[in-house]
């Protein structure tokens, strides 16, 4: 009995180790799924770009992540001037207006026609983004079930952005991976975006 009891500490422990092991390999691999997605895919010609909103600071100007995304688009834009563009957020308790307002207005201070612009401003995260464009671009007659749509989010974002598009009725999703300029907030989604693409699989419906 004396030795069986000495047993059983080493018996929890190898039960733990094998745990903190399988935890550490999940993990792995779906940082591995994140950082996969974190690049440019582009594929034929998309005829509507998306814009996933990020924070408005409080005096008005776009938060570096959303800075980046914007720049980003711009980017695209000059050798695709003729695409549709939503940009898609609503407005949070502490920001002064909506993301898509604010995006709205730095795209056309950078020279984006303003009738080439759509605006989805109900949306508090990334599901409600793409449902809600998706409902958008249903009302202007674009059947994202047929055309090619290109999201652009910072390159954190975009698995778990073509997962859930992709899940919402999109057939054709190309990504467009922005930098994440601002270091720690880099660190901090990395570790977290692992977490919250499981969260989104299971949960998102």
């Amino acid at each position: 009995m004396a030795g069986y009891r000495g047993k059983q500490p080493r018996r929890w422990l190898k039960i733990l180790l094998a745990l903190v092991l399988a935890g550490i390999l999940c993990f792995a691999g779906l940082f591995g799924a994140v950082m996969y997605g974190a690049y440019d895919h582009v594929s034929g010609d998309p005829q509507v770009m998306i814009i996933l909103g990020c924070r408005v600071m409080p005096g008005g100007e776009p938060s570096i992540l959303l800075q980046d995304r914007l720049d980003t688009a711009l980017d695209y834009l000059d050798d695709h001037p003729d695409i549709t563009v939503v940009v898609s957020g609503g407005q949070g308790n502490n920001e002064p207006t909506s993301e898509a307002a604010r995006m709205a207005d730095y795209l056309e201070e950078h020279g984006v026609d303003a009738d080439q612009i759509l605006l989805e401003d109900e949306s508090s995260n990334t599901k409600e983004n793409l449902i809600y464009s998706r409902e958008l671009l249903e009302e202007q007659g674009v059947d994202v079930g047929e055309e090619g749509v290109l999201v652009v989010s910072n390159g954190f974002h975009l698995t778990r952005s073509r997962m859930l598009a992709e899940r919402y009725g999109y057939k054709s999703v190309s990504a467009l991976a922005a930098p994440t300029s601002h270091i720690p907030s880099r660190i901090q989604m990395y570790i977290r975006e692992p977490l919250a693409l499981v969260k989104s699989f299971l949960l998102d419906r």
